[in-house]
């Protein structure tokens, strides 16, 4: 049977909350009348149960049941570490 959860790849920006991160995704789409290539991005609350995310960390996000009244995402794993500087 084919998983119909959507999958997404975004930045973390926020981490202060417990057990829950914000991550933007980004995206490009080409404009329907110009043509010319516009960058937009969205940020979605994700439940990150180890509050092992960091802010600048490439993360995966999976879709899932509602967790609470603004979290639909769960952290499925991290794929780059951000620089600690």
């Amino acid at each position: 049977m084919r998983e119909r959860r959507r999958v997404l790849v975004g930045v973390v920006t926020s981490d202060k909350m417990d057990k829950t991160v914000v991550v933007e995704v980004g995206r490009t789409a080409r404009h329907a009348l110009y043509g010319k290539v516009v960058k937009s991005h969205k940020k979605y609350k994700a439940h990150d149960p180890e509050n092992s995310c960091r802010v600048g960390d490439t993360v995966q996000i999976r879709e899932c049941r509602p967790l609470s009244k603004d979290k639909r995402f769960y952290v499925s794993e991290i794929l780059d570490r951000a620089v600690v500087v």
